[in-house]
């Protein structure tokens, strides 16, 4: 029997270990970048959030104008389905749409037959463990983000280069990892990630060009509770150099903070209070049932 641990596909209306799943080369998601995709995540047997992802992949495959053969509680019950056959209690599930490929000759994008496909894999951390104790090293790149005139970052996509090559540029200089900037130099997000800035009573996080991630509004549902001005909008470098505290948060790591940003300390050099308490509450809510979803595993050999 294969090993299932290391992650499951569904292709082809087929379950499959991970690693058989293919694609064609021609499919356009391959050669063009013409997909779109989106990452939930398990904890502790429990599914966090799952139909706000699935609302998120319904609402960019609607703008891609894509469409699968599968129902929104179909795809939901796919899943579910790859949690349990891989037994995985902490896990990363990627669901993706993707052009297709079109008529032989074609470059018309109506003769594609969109393809949907699905994976589980072991929970994916972006920071490790001594980045999410200690805090990272973030540089502010060069790198321009792509414009949301000619991207909308509100559609989950693959459209990474500008972000490979300031991780590139991150890594030559020492960095954990990256910010890109927009074309005034304001900070928007990173590969996987979003930002915020705690400056005094007010939090600020980039609102314009960024894909508005899940951990983001769950961050900011809680910092609802808090004493806090929270201001959505414009984030120059230099404030957020000059911060008390930055933290980024993305679905691979939750709430992480950040204590160097282009070589300059943030606040006193150590994760913050508010980072801390923020992180603590975003992985109760994993337990929490308005928030996640038990996985039945019954059926599962190990169980």
């Amino acid at each position: 029997m294969a090993d299932l641990s290391k992650g499951v596909a569904f292709i082809d209306d087929d379950y499959k270990p991970v690693g058989e799943a293919c694609i064609p080369v021609l499919d356009w998601g391959f050669l063009h970048s013409d997909a779109t995709y989106d990452v939930a995540h398990t904890w502790r047997g429990r599914f966090f959030r799952v139909d706000d992802y699935l609302d998120r992949f319904h609402a960019s495959m609607a703008k891609l104008r894509m469409s699968v053969p599968y129902s929104r509680e179909q795809i939901r019950s796919i899943m579910f389905e790859l949690v349990r056959r891989s037994g995985l209690r902490d896990a990363y599930i990627e669901i993706v749409c993707t052009r297709g490929m079109p008529a032989p000759g074609s470059r018309d994008p109506r003769s594609c037959k969109n393809r949907f496909f699905a994976f589980v894999i072991p929970f994916v951390w972006i920071a490790n463990e001594r980045m999410r104790e200690q805090g990272l090293d973030l540089l502010i790149s060069r790198q321009q983000r792509i414009p949301p005139e000619s991207v909308d970052p509100s559609i989950k996509n693959y459209h990474w280069l500008d972000m490979v090559m300031a991780l590139f540029e991150a890594y030559d200089r020492g960095a954990d990892t990256v910010i890109l900037v927009d074309s005034e130099g304001g900070l928007v997000e990173g590969p996987g990630f979003n930002i915020f800035a705690r400056l005094g009573d007010t939090v600020v996080t980039p609102a314009r060009g960024v894909l508005e991630g899940v951990t983001r509004e769950t961050v900011l549902e809680l910092l609802a509770r808090e004493t806090l001005q929270v201001a959505p909008g414009p984030l120059p470098a230099a404030s957020a150099q000059a911060a008390d505290e930055v933290f980024i948060t993305s679905t691979a790591g939750g709430v992480m903070p950040v204590t160097r940003l282009s070589g300059q300390v943030v606040g006193n050099g150590r994760p913050g209070a508010l980072t801390a308490k923020l992180n603590d509450a975003y992985w109760a809510l994993h337990d929490d049932p308005d928030y996640s979803v038990a996985i039945d595993y019954r059926g599962n050999p190990d169980e």
